[in-house]
């Protein structure tokens, strides 16, 4: 279960990017060719931050669907399997567009101005 040290990892990456304050929400994409099982990553994620000044932040993950550009023909597909072949031409001189991302988009924390 690699989760529990993805979770680890992003939870670091959080402390170091927060200065203390408060975590509110931890925006995380992750692309369909990254092998994690999102109910992992979040079941993970409470345990990680039980306890700690994360907790009670909530980790909200957008999936990022796999898409390909055939070289040949220019056609972008969206793919629901690991098979890289164009759906236009049925070539397989295409590049990865979108679906290897794993990356923190946004942390929001808690604001500690006053409303006057």
């Amino acid at each position: 279960m690699h989760e529990l040290s993805l979770c680890s990892a992003i939870a670091d990456t959080v402390r170091d990017h927060t200065s203390g304050r408060r975590v509110e929400r931890v925006n995380l994409q992750i692309g369909y060719l990254r092998q994690v099982v999102p109910d992992t990553l979040l079941f993970c994620w409470g345990f990680i931050t039980d306890g700690t000044e994360l907790d009670g932040s909530k980790l909200v993950v957008d999936h990022i669907p796999a898409r390909i550009a055939c070289r040949a023909c220019g056609t972008r597909t969206e793919i629901e399997r690991p098979v890289l072949v164009c759906e236009g031409c049925g070539g397989t001189d295409v590049e990865l567009v979108s679906g290897d991302e794993f990356l923190i988009e946004s942390i929001d924390v808690e604001s500690n101005e006053e409303v006057h």
